[in-house]
């Protein structure tokens, strides 16, 4: 019997995004990557068939699962071995979810192959806990990855890579085959280690900086004059009030520029 067909079985489910890790060498590799030591807290992010898990939870007692699908969730608790939290990891609440974690001031290891669907959806609620989270190694799509790190005037640069820049040291450590999973997907992966510093550019109005990203690259292919145009309208700002060349489009402004630019905006807008 091969690593799949133990697999079978299982039936992942595809609105859930489910491809089990069934490489044996990939996982050993990944939980490595997280450097995990004894007094750490870490959160898994869908054991799934617990590729990752079962040397994960040899290296730390402080240690929780969080899986969506019911049924694993439930054999993960019949087996006693770890906490399990059967839920969407975009709803856990960090502060109420992990009671488990007594010490408030330790901060968060992350780990998890998490499903292609809402990678930029998880990463997000990442960053806006950065405060709280030490580092994450994940697996993604390779596409997704080449994002995270992209530079200024190039095609892969945008809200995901700048929201990394902001908040983590992305590195890409290595790339998976569809080979390696049950299901194989149709894409590579990559597995990506974030370091995370918080919020070091210290960011006065962060949900305005997310704000102003956002609408910048809602049309990319234009001017930020006219990207731009109803977020002015919306918070009664005019473009001359600010020294800015509005010709430029997204792409072209670094991830310094946008932070000048939305304390800018900021202060205007508490006048």
């Amino acid at each position: 019997m091969n690593n799949s067909d133990k697999f079978e079985k299982y039936r992942p489910k595809k609105f859930l995004g489910q491809n089990f890790l069934v490489d044996e060498n990939i996982a050993r590799k990944i939980v490595a990557s997280l450097d995990v030591q004894a007094d750490d807290y870490v959160i898994e992010i869908g054991p799934g068939q617990s590729s990752l898990t079962k040397y994960l939870s040899e290296l730390t007692k402080n240690f929780i699962a969080v899986e969506l699908d019911k049924s694993i969730a439930e054999k993960l608790k019949t087996e006693g071995k770890i906490e399990v939290i059967h839920k969407d990891f975009l709803e856990l609440d960090f502060e109420k979810d992990l009671k488990s974690f007594t010490d408030k001031n330790k901060k968060l290891k992350i780990i998890g192959n998490i499903p292609y669907n809402i990678t930029s959806q998880i990463l997000f609620k990442l960053f806006d806990n950065a405060g709280i989270m030490d580092s994450a190694v994940l697996m993604m799509q390779k596409e997704v990855a080449k994002r995270l790190d992209a530079k200024p005037n190039t095609k892969d640069y945008g809200i995901l890579a700048i929201q990394t820049q902001v908040f983590t040291s992305p590195k890409l450590l290595f790339n998976v085959p569809p080979t390696a999973f049950f299901p194989k997907p149709r894409v590579d992966s990559t597995v990506v280690k974030f370091v995370f510093h918080g919020n070091k550019h210290d960011i006065k109005n962060y949900s305005l900086f997310k704000e102003l990203v956002k609408a910048s690259f809602g049309q990319r292919r234009k001017t930020m004059r006219n990207s731009l145009k109803k977020f002015f309208e919306d918070k009664k700002i005019s473009f001359d009030k600010i020294n800015f060349d509005f010709s430029r489009r997204a792409e072209s402004v670094t991830i310094d520029e946008y932070i000048a630019l939305a304390e800018n905006l900021n202060e205007l807008i508490l006048k």
